[in-house]
């Protein structure tokens, strides 16, 4: 990927089909327990704990520190193997340090690397990881 600025941010983000959400939050907010479980729906790693983004064109894209690539930490088990892919663009940014209020918000929107990326806010919910890939695999519906 040519161009651009490499900032790392603490986060963990996952790809569904070539659709990034990268899940941002304070320490033992449950970043990798939500990777976790969007993995085990079948999505791919590609990074935890730390990821790497960098604007490129009209997108972010994340990848991972070479050093923790296809890696995801399991509290209570481990490191464990993941299934990786390289590199992804954010089509998302989950945020699990403020919890949604709203049961059918507005959509809101955070400013990355100086480009606009829908947000979610993540309730403490069962479904949200199914309600996130269901975001990633045919978007949301607003204006209803």
């Amino acid at each position: 990927m040519g161009g651009g600025t490499d900032i790392t941010v603490h986060a963990s983000c996952i790809s569904w089909q070539g659709k990034g959400a990268l899940i941002r939050g304070t320490s033992g907010c449950g970043k990798s327990t939500l990777a976790l479980q969007m993995l085990a729906y079948g999505c791919d790693l590609v990074a935890d704990d730390r990821v790497i983004l960098r604007a490129n064109a009209d997108k972010i894209w994340a990848y991972a520190p070479q050093a923790i690539s296809g890696l995801i930490e399991a509290r209570g088990v481990g490191l464990l193997n993941a299934a990786v892919v390289e590199t992804a663009p954010v089509t998302v940014v989950v945020d699990l340090g403020e919890p949604e209020p709203q049961r059918l918000p507005e959509p809101r929107k955070i400013v990355l690397l100086g480009q606009s990326v829908p947000l979610l806010r993540a309730r403490p919910e069962p479904h949200f990881a199914a309600a996130l890939l269901q975001f990633l695999k045919a978007g949301r519906r607003d204006n209803v």
